[in-house]
Parts: structure tokens; C-alpha cells; sequence
């Protein structure tokens, strides 16, 4: 509110010789040159008005509008975790929160009862949510055009000289902040003639700073700041806003692969999951399906006044072609949106070799194992059968599989297959892999192959690349083991298994002696996607030990003692086995 130090009325005859005194030479100013008067509703006074406004965008994080603020301390949930939000630095806390999944479902809710600043700094108490939206629909959407003038700011204090002609007082205001501004603004009566004291200087929001000496001079830097900066009046926090170079510059470093997709509401992430797109700087687009074939179109990016847009053409992917607005962009991710619930979230990913050949996927094949993760033929799964038993592609077209320790050995090629690659194999008495595999997805860990009614996935094992694998392994190499304990669904049955001896070979057989018998079976360890170690072992139909046959978590290990177990599908555990050290 503006405060004025009354001066003593004086008389009209000696009215000009106080216009002319150092203190109020504005006033004299102001009534000889009308055009340095600031009065109601001028161009210049709005524009002082507008650049005092209150800024509401920086916590739309919270509420989502940028004409108004919630008080801090608020408490809000997000994602499920309690914050209470004491200062901006806990912005950041809540967009890390956001940030740590890429689905978009976050979710954020308000403990009320909050208060809210206008733009205008009245201050409300909102009991609720439905009373707060209310606020918000007054408001202009994300990142639409708004009075307030966000990018240049006066530097405080600063005075003015207030004339009343109704009560002929003078008066001097001191305005110390944004807020004192917009009120003494909003206060001038018709009757006044204020004329602002100058010189007065004002910053940018690019930290240079400028000086006006006259209304013209003020209004003319008031009017050159409306536009020169983005306002940052997006829903998140920080500015991760960007200019048009910064994204030609960073699509073209890398491949980029698509980690999540929408097209009209609905999720199409299983059909485009991995799919890789290559930007070219001669505007050419590369989109690499999980089967290795690569679809040719065309990208481009523009500027509108919602941001900016990336423009993707490509023939025989409708679903990617579309004029994209890039609503956010880091250096390894961007997310593309459209109206009509339409997304994309694509990460990047220097280390894809996009343009696959035969030759590439021969030397992804022979670098290690391959475990038969799944293979399904005609609706029945018969993954089981090769528990244990990975394939080892090597040269000259010879692949391998281990079953008991031993190799069966076959053959294996490469080819293309119409604008893809398919694998072939024969093995004599597998009929199930004797097939010409339609690659279908690739990667340097798996791979997924289909032919007509059937579908095999390959996982990839290197033992001597994961420490904790190469521990398990060396441990179990090392001396005999005996079953100490088996239960499954509750009972323990370790008695079945008295007497036996099991001689883990570095060959990846498992010797089984005792009890007059004398048979083998195959084990495997590895870590699988989620990170979980496993004991893979298989001793096909041998009596009882067909019961061990499983793709075992390994709970714990140690040079003597290995705990294994099996969850089922609603995470009880179905059966538990300890093997000790003899």
C-alpha cells in the first residue's frame, strides 16, 4: 500500500517556486510535459502494473496454474511419499520423484487446508480440492500467454512524486517491492499526476541491466521485455525448456530407442518397445524394428507457439507419423505429446549398432552361451526340457547344444529373410529348434525368434563376466555336495535324497552317485533380467531327482552351503533346497 508524507498546503502564489525545488522537480515536470505523467490506465502505467505482477509459475508443479501460488509450508503426496514442501529447493524434490519413472502416472495431492496468492497478492484459504480447481480454470493453460511481464524486473527502491490536484498535497512514495508497485499502481486515482523519479534501473532476466530517464525510455524497455524470454509457465519445475538448436543438435548424436508409447489413450508400448530411430543430418529417418528392419522416412523440426515441435514422417508406421511437441528434453531422454493422448518416451543409446548385418549378428551370437528362456510350439511351453542346457553358436556354422555335461552338436546359419534376418538350426533328435527362426527382436543380450506357431527366446550367459557367477561357479566346482534339506509345498522330504553325492563338473555336468545309482544331469548359473541369481538344474526323468529340476533363485551361498528356492506365481515359496559340502 502506498504511504505519502502529507505536505502542508500552501498557497497557489508560491506553488511554482516548490514545483521548482530539487524534491519535487518530477511534479514541475509532469505538469509542463503531460507525456511524463504516469496516470490511470496508460499504456506505460499498465506496463508497470504487468511487470509487478505477481508470477505464479513457479510452482506449477504443485497446482499446475501460473496465475496464482500456494504458501509454503505446504504438505503435499507424491507418488505416494509425504513431502513437505518448506522452499523452491523442494521443487526439485518433487520432479526427482517424477522423474524416477517413465510412465507418466505420477500423481500429486494436496493436504488441505492451503492458502493461495493471486496475482494481484490477495491471499485465499482453500479448503479443498474442488475449490482450488476452481481457481485454476481461471487461469490461462501450460505455457499460454498471461499480463504478467516475467523477463525484466526494477531494481528497489524507488520513488514517486504524487500530486493531488483535488486537495492540491503533495506526496513521495518509496516502493520496495514488487508488491508495493503493483498497489500503488492500482491506487492511482484520475485525479493525481505522478511522475516517477529518475533515473531508474531495471535487470533482465539474463542479468544485464538497463537504465531508463524518461516514461518514453521505460515504456520502450517495458515493451522490448514482453517477449524477451520464455517464462518458463510449463507444469514442471526448473527450466527445462530448450530452443530449436539444442534439438537438432542432440537427436543426431545418438540413437534413440523407444522406451514408452501412446497413440489416442491407448498404450501401444508392447508393439513399439525397442524400436530404434536414427536422426540424420540430412533429415533422413532411420526406425530400426526389433527384427532388424529398417524403415526409411523423413523428420524435421519447427517452432510454434506452443514450443517446440518435431515433425516425423515415416511410410508403413502411421502411428510415428505425426507433428510431435517436445515436452521435455535431457541429454539421454525426450518425451514427445500430442493432443488426443498421444506420447512418446525415447531414450538414448550410443552404444546400438543400428545397421545390422549378418556378419553383426554372427559375433553377437558366438560371445557367449545362449539359455533357452521360452520356447513355446503351438500353445505348449517346452522351455523346461532345457533347463540347464544353453546353446553355443561357433564358427563355421557349428552350434552346440549341452545336455548332461555333453554337447549335441548342429548346425546353425544366418540369413535374410524378406527386409529381415532369420536363424536357422538343425539338431538331430530336437525337432523343436530344427526351424527357421524369424529374428524378431535384437538385442546384445537377447534375442526373440518366431516361426509361424512357434516362439523361442535366448537369453544371453557369460560366467566369467559377473563376479557373483563366477563365485557360485568355482564354489560348486569345488568338492561334493549332499542335499541337507528339500521341501516342497510344506514338506520336507529330504530323506529321498540320503546317501546321494553330487560332483558339480567345470564341464557343466552334474555327476550323481550313491544309492547304487549312477546318472548325470546338466546346471547352469546366471543372472537373469531382474537382476535375480539362479541355479539352473536338470536331470531329465532320473528317479527322484527329476524333483530338482528347476531354474532355482539362490537365496544364499557360501563356500559350503547353497540355500535355493522356487516362488509361485503369488510369491510363496513352493519348494526349498540346501545343499552342503560333503
Amino acid at each position: 500500500m502506498k504511504t505519502m508524507k502529507k505536505l502542508l498546503i500552501i498557497p497557489f502564489l508560491f506553488m511554482g517556486l516548490i514545483f521548482n525545488s530539487c524534491q519535487e522537480e518530477g511534479i514541475q515536470i509532469a505538469q509542463d510535459n503531460p507525456q511524463e505523467a504516469i496516470v490511470a490506465n496508460s499504456v506505460v502505467a499498465n506496463l508497470i502494473q504487468q511487470t509487478a505482477t505477481r508470477d505464479g509459475s513457479y510452482d506449477n508443479i504443485i497446482d499446475g496454474a501460473s496465475c496464482m501460488n500456494i504458501q509454503l509450508p505446504v504438505t503435499v503426496f507424491v507418488n505416494g511419499l509425504e513431502i513437505t514442501v518448506d522452499s523452491e529447493e523442494d521443487f526439485d524434490v518433487i520432479e526427482a520423484i517424477f522423474d524416477q519413472l517413465d510412465d507418466d502416472d505420477d500423481s500429486l495431492n494436496i493436504v488441505f487446508p492451503i492458502t493461495i496468492v493471486l496475482s494481484n497478492y490477495d491471499e485465499i484459504v482453500i479448503e479443498n480440492q474442488d475449490q482450488l480447481q476452481t481457481f485454476i480454470d481461471t487461469c490461462g493453460g501450460e505455457n499460454e500467454a498471461d499480463d504478467d511481464i516475467e523477463c525484466v524486473d526494477f531494481v528497489y527502491p524507488l520513488t514517486y512524486s504524487v500530486f493531488d490536484t483535488n486537495d492540491n498535497i503533495i506526496s513521495t512514495v518509496t516502493i520496495n517491492n514488487d508488491e508495493d508497485m503493483y498497489n500503488f499502481i492500482h491506487d492511482i486515482d484520475e485525479n493525481d499526476i505522478i511522475a516517477l523519479n529518475f533515473p531508474v534501473t531495471l535487470i533482465f532476466s539474463d542479468g544485464t541491466e538497463t537504465t531508463a530517464n524518461s516514461v518514453q525510455e521505460l515504456e520502450d524497455i517495458l515493451n522490448s521485455a514482453v517477449d524477451f524470454c520464455d517464462e518458463d509457465d510449463d507444469n514442471d519445475y526448473g527450466d527445462d525448456d530448450f530452443d530449436l538448436e539444442e534439438l537438432n543438435q542432440l537427436l543426431v548424436t545418438c540413437p534413440w530407442v523407444v522406451h514408452a508409447m501412446e497413440r489416442d489413450n491407448d498404450s501401444v508400448s508392447d508393439t513399439y518397445r525397442d524400436y530404434v530411430l536414427l536422426f540424420e543430418a540430412n533429415d533422413s529417418l532411420k526406425i530400426k524394428k526389433r527384427n532388424g528392419v529398417i524403415v526409411k522416412g523423413l523428420w524435421e523440426t519447427s517452432e510454434s507457439d506452443n514450443g517446440v515441435v518435431l515433425t516425423l514422417n515415416v511410410e508403413g508406421l502411421n502411428d510415428f507419423t505425426l507433428n510431435w511437441y517436445v515436452s521435455e528434453l535431457e541429454d539421454d531422454k525426450i518425451k514427445l505429446q500430442n493432443e488426443n493422448g498421444n506420447r512418446i518416451i525415447l531414450r538414448k543409446n550410443c552404444d546400438i549398432d543400428f545397421d545390422q548385418t549378418i556378419a553383426r549378428i554372427e559375433n553377437i551370437l558366438k560371445e557367449c552361451f545362449w539359455r533357452i528362456a521360452e520356447l513355446e510350439i503351438n500353445d505348449i511351453h517346452y522351455e523346461d526340457q532345457y533347463i540347464g542346457t544353453p546353446l553355443k553358436f561357433e564358427d563355421d556354422g557349428v552350434v552346440k547344444l549341452r545336455i548332461n555335461g555333453e554337447f549335441v552338436t548342429g548346425t546353425w546359419e544366418i540369413v535374410e529373410a524378406g527386409s529381415g534376418f532369420a536363424l536357422q538350426m538343425t539338431f538331430d533328435g530336437r525337432p523343436n529348434l530344427n526351424l527357421s527362426w524369424l529374428i524378431t527382436e535384437l538385442e546384445n543380450d537377447k534375442i526373440e525368434l518366431e516361426n509361424q506357431n512357434s516362439e523361442m527366446e535366448l537369453e544371453k550367459v557369460c560366467p566369467d563376466a559377473d563376479d557373483a557367477i563366477v563365485f557360485i561357479n568355482e564354489a560348486l566346482i569345488d568338492g561334493t555336495w549332499g542335499v541337507a534339506y528339500f521341501e516342497e509345498d510344506s514338506v520336507d522330504m529330504t530323506t529321498n535324497f540320503n546317501d546321494y553325492i553330487l560332483d558339480f563338473l567345470e564341464s557343466r555336468r552334474v555327476h550323481v552317485t550313491g544309492n547304487g545309482s549312477d546318472f548325470g544331469g546338466s546346471w547352469m548359473s546366471f543372472r537373469n533380467d531382474d537382476g535375480q541369481l539362479k541355479l539352473a538344474l536338470n536331470f531329465m526323468d532320473h528317479d527322484i531327482f527329476y524333483e530338482l529340476n528347476n531354474r532355482w533363485r539362490i537365496i544364499e551361498i557360501t563356500n559350503i552351503r547353497i540355500e535355493l528356492v522356487d516362488y509361485s506365481d503369488n510369491g510363496l515359496i513352493e519348494k526349498k533346497v540346501v545343499f552342503e559340502k560333503n
